[in-house]
């Protein structure tokens, strides 16, 4: 019995909506990776440059995010968890993409 109670705690955990928050992404470790994708950049400007930029979208994300649906944080935060390197600038362009198809 206590093996079938910790599988339900564990799929209940699987369960839980996009909360009302801006999901946490480290964004070193993301732009590092991107930056191990791209070949004859400097790397320490670079780095620099990507992390102010996560920062940036971090932050347009913080007024955006509640005012967009459930529907349209799952599904692009969804997204984001595709890949291995979540991204804010990609998750907010997502957001916006909606808004703008959404819009007559």
């Amino acid at each position: 019995m206590p093996i079938s109670i910790s599988m339900m705690i564990l799929g209940a955990q699987l369960l839980v909506p996009v909360a009302d928050n801006v999901p946490k992404f480290d964004m070193a470790r993301s732009c590092k990776l991107d930056l191990a994708a791209t070949a004859g950049l400097s790397v320490g400007q670079s780095l620099k440059s990507c992390v102010n930029d996560e920062q940036k979208a971090r932050r347009q994300l913080g007024a955006l995010w509640t005012k967009m649906s459930v529907a349209q944080r799952e599904s692009c935060a969804g997204q984001e968890a595709v890949g291995g390197t979540p991204s804010y600038v990609s998750l907010l362009t997502c957001l916006q993409m909606d808004q703008w198809v959404l819009k007559p």
